[in-house]
C-alpha cells in the first residue's frame, strides 16, 4: 500500500513539474533582439532584474524537482 501511495505521489509530482517547466521555460524572454540576430549591432544585457529573475530562478528550482522525482522514481520498489 505504502509503496503504491509513494509510486503515485512521484509520478504526480513529474508530471506537474514536467508541465510548469515547460510553461516556465517557454515565459522567458530570448537574450538577443531580432535585429542582433540579422546582422545589427545591439548589445546583448545578460544581467536578470526583477521579474525575469525570479522566472529563471523559479524554472531552476522547477526542473531540480522534476529530476529529483525522476531519480526518487528508481528508489521506490515495484510491488
Amino acid at each position: 500500500m505504502y509503496n503504491v501511495v509513494m509510486d503515485t505521489f512521484f509520478r504526480v509530482v513529474m508530471v506537474i513539474s514536467a508541465s510548469l517547466s515547460i510553461i516556465l521555460i517557454l515565459l522567458q524572454q530570448r537574450g538577443a533582439s531580432l535585429g542582433a540576430g540579422l546582422g545589427s549591432s545591439g548589445e546583448l544585457n545578460t544581467t536578470r532584474r526583477g521579474l525575469e529573475k525570479s522566472l529563471f530562478n523559479t524554472t531552476i528550482v522547477m526542473v531540480s524537482v522534476f529530476i529529483l522525482s525522476i531519480i526518487a522514481e528508481f528508489f521506490v520498489p515495484v510491488v
